[in-house]
């Protein structure tokens, strides 16, 4: 049952005067319609013994309405598992990642650091789905935004100096391709894995486009840059931020934090009930026995 949540869970709030009402019924003295209350006790026992006013009720009977409240209650709390069958909801609420595979990265110390970068912030970002965008001189698109983390996690621990062909760092046409992926969307967010190589006028350009349909843009830079070339200033990443925050590739947890704290918070109540299955009407079902034999009792 990995995954399970409660679409409605302030339902559950009403099986407290439930709790109540069950405690009342069961301290309750056997119920003779009234005539307890004007009836000797010899003449009521007598009574009951001649089947004309009812003894008292077995446990199990006094107990069928109250189970059948709480089967209800809790089938429209709304149990539900995640759908597997549901991917064009994948993109609500998305994030992206622009891993950097340039020279610069892949062929130093900094491939492990965007490896371990990527994989740790895909997994912090649980709940929310999470797509994958590789770029060098060039960018593709390795993976439309999904709640798949685990296949995500699998693209990721493959990575190699050889994944990107050519050589070059344009961040400009991995942040391009995010505003395509991305356009339309309510909430969304771009974080740039990266050395902070190639950052020019055009990037700074499409970050403007990208923040512009409300796509905040964050950052986690990797410091293993490869020996053929001087490492871009310390802040070059930050004239790209819109929004967004930066951080070393080593806090990738703490960025996650962040990002599930402003993203899950709106989620759309709507689109969060298609991404789920209901259990609730087969919990609710499960009731159905119980207020047939109270029907039955009542012929």
């Amino acid at each position: 049952m990995d995954g399970l949540i409660l679409l409605r869970p302030w339902w559950l709030l009403a099986l407290l005067p439930l709790a109540g009402l069950v405690l009342m019924r069961l301290a309750r003295s056997p119920d003779a319609g009234g005539w307890e209350g004007v009836m000797p006790r010899d003449m009521l026992r007598a009574m009951q013994a001649l089947g004309h006013l009812g003894g008292r009720q077995p446990l199990w009977m006094r107990l069928l309405a109250p189970l059948a409240l709480a089967l209800l209650i809790c089938g429209l709390a709304g149990p539900a598992l995640p759908r597997t069958d549901a991917p064009v909801l994948a993109q609500a609420d998305a994030v992206v990642l622009a891993v950097d595979l340039s020279p610069s990265v892949a062929q130093g110390a900094g491939l492990d650091q965007a490896k371990i970068a990527a994989a740790g912030l895909a997994q912090g970002l649980s709940g929310r789905p999470v797509g994958l965008i590789l770029y060098g001189g060039e960018a593709f698109t390795a993976s439309a935004p999904t709640l798949d983390i685990a296949t995500l996690q699998t693209q990721i621990g493959v990575l190699d100096a050889d994944t990107m062909p050519g050589k070059g760092s344009r961040p400009a046409a991995a942040i391009g391709m995010a505003t395509q992926m991305l356009a339309g969307l309510p909430r969304a967010d771009l974080v740039l894995i990266s050395d902070g190589g190639g950052v020019d006028s055009q990037a700074l350009a499409e970050a403007d486009r990208l923040a512009g349909q409300g796509v905040r843009i964050s950052a986690l830079r990797l410091d293993g840059r490869a020996a053929d070339g001087p490492p871009p200033a310390p802040d070059t990443l930050d004239r790209l931020l819109r929004g967004g925050e930066a951080a070393s590739w080593d806090q990738s947890d703490r960025l996650a934090a962040r990002l599930i704290r402003s993203g899950g918070s709106v989620r759309d109540p709507v689109l969060q009930a298609l991404q789920y299955r209901d259990l609730g009407p087969w919990l609710a079902m499960l009731a159905l026995p119980a207020l047939l034999v109270m029907l039955r009792r009542l012929e």
